[in-house]
C-alpha cells in the first residue's frame, strides 16, 4: 500500500453571498418595496427589472464595446452575431406589439427618431467613447455595479457629457434630418422580414471575415461551472445572455410603454448635481421640454430609466458577489484614467445629441424599427475603428493581438 494519502475529490464551492452581495440582494428588496409604496407597483416592477438587466449582462459578459474591438482587431465575429440574434429575437417580439399600438391592453411606442446629422456626429463620438472609456451604456453600469472602480470614473464622466450636451441640444437638433421613420410602418410581417434579412446578411459578413482572417470560427469557450451553480454564479452563454435581455426588453415595453433605455437618467442627474450647485439648467431648451420639465422638478425616483439604472448597479454587485468576483481595486493606472474621463464625456455627450445609446438607439431603437438605429450603429461602427487605434496609447495594448474582454 503506498504511503502517499491520496487527495480527497474536490468539492465544488457553494456560493457565497458576502457583505456586498448581501448589501445588493437587501437593496433590489428594500428598493422594491420602497418604490412599490412612493412611486406605485410598476416602477417597483421596473426596478427588479433592471435588477434583472444587471444579473443578465454581468453572468452573461454581454459586451457591445468588447465585441466591437475584438471583430476589429482580429475579424472575430461570434460577439457580433449574437447581437444580431439579440435584434432579430427582438423586432419579432416588438414589432407586433409597436403595429398594434399595444400590448396587454396597454398603449406602446416605440423609440423612434429623426435621421440627421446630429445622430451621425453624436453616434461617432460615442462609438469613440466606448473604446476609450472601456464601456458603452450598459457596459458601464454592470461593470461599475460589478466592482470596477475604473468605471466609475468613466460613469461620473458619462454623466458630466450628458449634461453638457443639454446646454446646446438646440442646435444639434436644428442641423439636417430626415423625418423619423420605422420599418413597422411596412407592417409588422414586412418589417420583420427586412430586419431579419439585415441581420443575416451581417452574421453571414462576419462569417466570412472570421473565416478569411482566421481559417475557422471562434468556439465558445468551455464554462468552468456547470448544471444549476453556472446559472447562479455565471457565466452564462452569449445567446443566453440575448435571450435574456430581449425578454427584460419586452417587460420593459409591456410595464413601461416604451422601450428599454439608459443615457436620458445621466443627463437628469447631471442636471440635478446642477442644480445643487448653484447652476440653473432650466434656461436650456432640453430642459424646457415638458417631459424632461417635469423630471427636473420630480424626484429622480419617479423617473423610469433612472429606478432601472439603479437596478442595473444593484443586480449586477449581487451577480459579481455570487461569482466571487466582487474586488474593487482604486490601483489604476494614470492614463487609463484619462482614457475614462475622455470616454465618459464622449459617451454622454455623443449619446445626446444622436438621441440614445447602444442600448436606447441601437437595441431598443433597431427593435422598434427606427431606422435612426441603422444609422446609428454605423457611425458607431467607425468610432469604434478610431477608438481601437488609439487604444494601444492608453493601455499599452498591441495593435493586432485578440482584444481582452472587458465584459462592456
Amino acid at each position: 500500500m503506498s504511503s502517499i494519502a491520496s487527495a480527497p475529490p474536490r468539492v465544488p464551492t457553494p456560493a457565497v453571498l458576502g457583505t456586498p452581495g448581501l448589501l445588493a440582494a437587501a437593496l433590489l428588496v428594500l428598493g422594491a418595496l420602497t418604490l412599490g409604496v412612493a412611486e406605485g407597483m410598476p416602477q417597483a416592477a421596473l426596478f427588479l427589472i433592471g435588477g434583472g438587466f444587471g444579473i443578465a449582462l454581468y453572468h452573461a459578459a454581454f459586451g457591445f464595446t468588447s465585441a466591437w474591438r475584438v471583430f476589429i482587431l482580429d475579424g472575430r465575429g461570434r460577439g457580433l452575431r449574437v447581437q444580431m440574434i439579440l435584434l432579430a429575437l427582438a423586432v419579432v417580439l416588438f414589432f407586433p406589439a409597436l403595429a398594434s399600438g399595444s400590448l396587454f391592453g396597454h398603449p406602446v411606442a416605440g423609440f423612434v427618431s429623426p435621421i440627421g446629422l446630429s445622430v451621425v456626429a453624436g453616434a461617432f463620438m460615442f462609438g469613440l467613447g466606448m473604446q476609450l472609456g472601456g464601456g458603452c451604456a450598459s457596459g458601464t453600469l454592470f461593470t461599475a455595479g460589478g466592482g470596477n472602480a475604473r468605471m466609475l470614473v468613466t460613469l461620473a464622466f458619462f454623466i458630466l457629457g450628458s449634461l453638457l450636451a443639454t446646454i446646446n441640444f438646440d442646435w444639434w437638433t436644428s442641423l439636417p434630418a430626415l423625418l423619423p421613420y420605422s420599418l413597422v410602418s411596412l407592417g409588422a410581417p414586412a418589417g420583420i422580414a427586412v430586419s431579419l434579412a439585415i441581420f443575416a446578411a451581417i452574421a453571414g459578413l462576419t462569417v466570412l471575415v472570421e473565416k478569411r482572417r482566421n481559417g475557422k470560427l471562434e468556439q465558445a469557450p468551455v464554462a468552468p461551472r456547470q448544471g444549476p451553480a453556472r446559472w447562479l454564479r455565471g457565466p452564462w452563454p452569449l445567446v443566453a445572455g440575448a435571450i435574456a435581455l430581449v425578454l427584460l426588453n419586452f417587460a420593459t415595453l409591456a410595464i413601461a410603454g416604451r422601450p428599454w433605455g439608459i443615457t436620458s437618467a445621466f443627463a437628469l442627474w447631471g442636471a440635478k448635481i446642477a442644480q445643487l450647485v448653484g447652476v440653473d439648467p432650466t434656461a436650456w431648451a432640453y430642459w424646457q421640454a415638458p417631459a424632461n420639465a417635469k423630471a427636473l422638478q420630480a424626484s429622480v425616483f419617479a423617473d423610469v430609466t433612472s429606478v432601472m439604472d439603479f437596478g442595473i448597479v444593484a443586480g449586477a454587485m449581487l451577480a459579481s458577489s455570487l461569482a466571487g468576483n466582487f474586488a474593487p481595486s482604486l490601483r489604476i493606472p494614470l492614463r487609463s484614467v484619462v482614457a475614462a474621463a475622455i470616454g465618459g464625456l464622449l459617451l454622454g455627450y455623443g449619446a445626446r445629441i444622436a438621441y440614445g445609446c447602444n442600448i436606447g438607439a441601437y437595441f431598443s431603437g433597431i427593435a422598434s424599427g427606427s431606422l435612426h438605429g441603422w444609422l446609428w450603429a454605423v457611425a458607431a461602427f467607425a468610432g469604434n475603428i478610431i477608438g481601437v487605434g488609439m487604444r494601444p496609447f492608453f493601455f499599452r495594448e498591441r495593435r493586432t493581438a485578440v482584444a481582452r474582454s472587458d465584459g462592456a
